[in-house]
């Protein structure tokens, strides 16, 4: 006699996965370099993964900042790039000198974490999609919608939520 596997079944165990793994992974070590998809490159992906040709930083909230109340320094934010914050999920950027702007750093598309910016676009590593350092738009996707603006603004030096 064989028995078979319900759908209500295999939808249950499936669930039952989606909420067990996150947990388990919860668990190990605060090691992600290898499993970060703001640092491990695309294999699907038809363009390399290059360096960005305007100095880009990927921080964790406080670390740019010694520890201080803002999200970074603003002199840590390059004119025309930007600093993707992993821990705040927010990337701060400078379009022009002087004017700091603020966005999710999650990308419309599949929610990956956006990894660089450079000549005025901030770059998701995922899947390419381009959103615009001056306010968040899309410029190429597969991204729909443009990435959610974040109020921000400079006190003492420090960029911080306004």
């Amino acid at each position: 006699m064989t028995s078979s596997v319900s759908r209500r079944r295999a939808l249950a165990g499936a669930a039952t996965l989606g909420v067990g793994v996150p947990l388990l992974a919860a668990c190990g070590d605060d090691s992600t370099a290898a499993t970060d998809p703001a640092t491990t490159p695309d294999p699907t992906s038809a363009a390399p993964t290059t360096a960005p040709t305007t100095a880009t930083t990927t921080a964790d909230a406080g670390a740019a900042t010694g520890g201080a109340t803002g999200l970074v320094a603003a002199a840590d934010v390059p004119v025309g790039g930007g600093v993707v914050l992993k821990a705040e999920e927010i990337v701060v950027t400078q379009p022009t000198a002087g004017d700091y702007k603020a966005f999710s750093a999650l990308c419309t598309h599949q929610g990956c974490l956006v990894g660089s910016v450079s000549d005025g676009s901030i770059h998701c590593p995922c899947h390419n999609s381009l959103f615009s350092a001056v306010d968040g738009s899309v410029e190429s996707g597969p991204a729909s919608g443009p990435l959610a603006a974040v109020a921000v603004s400079v006190v003492d030096g420090q960029v911080q939520r306004a």
